[in-house]
């Protein structure tokens, strides 16, 4: 059974999450979602797996993101607080991190921060400034123009000057209106669907969307000084990222499996067995 709970951050702030756990503490997965997303995008990993016999299984929303709610500075340093603080408050000594893009980025950086809560990555189309290609140029020839745009805005925000609410995004519903369109277009993945600005800016707070994009394209850590082994799940189709130089950068990891899946980048949508079924193998060697 799946619990639904929130932890309170040191400073107030409220991070919803999910968790699969049958009775004590066990061998723990956390899922990392990416940019402009939520711990709904792990729909179909958690309703499939078969890890959840051993394992417990821990999503959660990101500050700023989905049931967590936040206006204020976010990014990899107090993502990764919030996330040790959550495991600190569920009992969690070590964790095999899963993120995808955003998500897989932020596992290096915890892994870094952090080196003793982390027992594995898996790293689902990481974003490495050196790959980067396609529309994602464009948020690295904008990241001055974003980053400025930044603080006045979280200035209005700590003023009380924002949007109220903001419409739920259920990554079940919109993967299942994917499916359709695949099926309709012989397996063309719907891209602008999944990658709109004016999507993604309905249900995030703006200041939060663009800090999500300064964070995906900034600098990672020192992969070298990272000693978790690690599994990388790459897309053969790299709209975002060149999978070859991507290969390259992973290069810098101790250990490090990279494997190739059939997609442009939202493996978890496109790819939803071979990537569950790759986690497992993964999450396997631990016997």
């Amino acid at each position: 059974m799946e619990r639904e709970s929130v932890f309170t951050a040191a400073d107030g702030a409220r991070i919803a999450y999910r968790i699969t756990r049958a009775g004590a503490p066990r061998r723990t997965v956390v899922l990392l979602h990416g940019v402009a997303s939520n711990m709904t995008r792990w729909w179909n990993f958690v309703g499939g797996t078969r890890l959840a016999e051993g394992w417990d299984i821990l999503r959660l929303d990101l500050r700023g993101h989905g049931g967590s709610l936040y206006r204020g500075r976010v990014g990899m340093d107090v993502w990764s607080a919030d996330l040790a603080g959550l495991l600190r408050h569920e009992g969690i000594e070590q964790a095999e991190l899963v993120g995808h893009c955003l998500g897989a980025n932020l596992g290096l950086w915890f892994a870094w921060l952090h080196p003793g809560l982390v027992s594995g990555l898996v790293l689902i189309e990481p974003m490495f400034r050196a790959a980067i290609t396609g529309r994602m140029t464009r948020v690295l020839h904008l990241r001055p123009v974003l980053a400025a745009m930044v603080r006045p805005l979280l200035a209005l925000a700590a003023g009380g000057v924002h949007r109220g609410s903001l419409p739920p995004l259920d990554l079940a519903e919109l993967d299942q209106v994917a499916y359709a369109a695949m099926a309709r277009t012989n397996g063309s993945f719907p891209t602008k669907r999944f990658s709109s600005p004016v999507h993604e800016l309905r249900i995030l707070p703006t200041v939060v969307y663009l800090q999500d994009l300064l964070a995906v394209t900034d600098p990672l850590p020192d992969l070298a000084a990272i000693n978790a082994p690690a599994l990388a799940l790459l897309s053969s189709g790299g709209i975002f990222g060149d999978p070859g130089t991507t290969v390259r950068c992973l290069a810098a990891l101790p250990d490090c499996r990279v494997e190739h899946l059939d997609a442009v980048h939202w493996i978890p949508t496109e790819q939803p067995r071979a990537m569950r079924e790759a986690i497992e193998r993964w999450c396997g060697r631990h016997g």
